[in-house]
């Protein structure tokens, strides 16, 4: 991998780890349906006016805006807001590869391999072992179910991604980005109430501001353009291993910034999940090289 493409994927893996304490910021400025109504209206504003539509029929924008845009950030922002830790989140929301594989195999009939199975297995173990200290960070179970449905809707977009075929990443997001703003607005509207949404944009803070431009313009623009270049450029099977580094970046971002001091059993949960994170994505390519060696003895 080139050196400039091995900089773009450190440049995306920061971001996205540090994301997640962004979004603890924001929710501390504003109601969360609030914030994720600005995060979505700015992505698509004024973007949308230079940036060409996908040329993809207009059900799949819809549902990548339902799933990856609108889906996902409703339950993590709220999962954030209600006291799920920020560094927790960035790694349970990785159960989104897992999520993938099973309705892949529902939805597209895609086969499900024995390390698929062993490291959702391994994932499992993990997850619920990282409720478990008693005398760490509490993990409270509404924002951990709600952070398990956010991983459910991104994979539910990875899927849409996958029958939509070829596509431009930043086309995607940017029109996708058209629909979750008024639906954001309205679960505002209801549950958050005029007179905090009024308040919240009133009142805003200049680290309201950067948290605003930190998740629409760094977080998703900048993040998923490079991101869509380095799947362009190389196998999905070098760049997506990747993806392993931004819950670390999470977790030490949470611990630096937020201080954020997780339990032994939770440091041990978060070991299990990556571990089956990397048992799914190398577990293929284990088992031939295990197939080759015994072939040549």
């Amino acid at each position: 991998m080139p050196f400039k493409d091995i900089l773009a994927a450190l440049i995306v893996i920061v971001v996205w780890g540090a994301n997640f304490v962004v979004i603890k910021f924001g929710v501390d400025e504003f109601p969360p349906m609030l914030l994720g109504a600005l995060r979505f209206l700015f992505v698509a504003f004024p973007a949308v006016f230079f940036v060409p539509r996908p040329a993809v029929s207009w059900r799949y924008v819809a549902a990548y805006g339902a799933t990856i845009c609108l889906g996902q950030f409703v339950f993590l922002f709220l999962a954030i807001y209600l006291g799920m830790p920020a560094g927790l989140a960035s790694l349970v929301l990785q159960a989104q590869a897992f999520f993938t594989v099973a309705i892949a195999a529902l939805v597209l009939h895609e086969a499900v391999r024995l390390h698929h199975v062993l490291g959702i297995g391994l994932a499992i173990v993990g997850l619920a072992l990282l409720d478990m200290g008693a005398d760490s960070t509490a993990v409270p179970l509404v924002g951990f179910l709600l952070t398990l449905l956010a991983a459910f809707s991104w994979a539910c977009g990875n899927i849409v991604l996958k029958c939509a075929g070829q596509v431009r990443m930043l086309s995607m997001v940017v029109w996708g980005a058209l629909l979750p703003p008024i639906p954001f607005l309205l679960l505002s509207a209801v549950f958050e109430g005029p007179d905090r949404i009024v308040a919240g944009l009133t009142s805003v803070s200049w680290r309201g501001v950067g948290v605003v431009v930190y998740l629409s313009g760094v977080a998703t623009l900048v993040g998923y353009v490079l991101w869509g270049r380095l799947l362009a450029r190389h196998p999905v099977a070098r760049v997506a291993p990747l993806s392993l580094l931004i819950p670390v970046v999470g977790l030490l971002c949470a611990d630096w910034i937020l201080g954020e001091r997780l339990g032994f059993w939770q440091w041990l949960g978060g070991g299990v999940v990556l571990i089956g994170l990397t048992v799914n994505l190398f577990g293929a390519r284990w088992a031939a090289w295990l197939r080759n060696r015994a072939q040549a003895a």
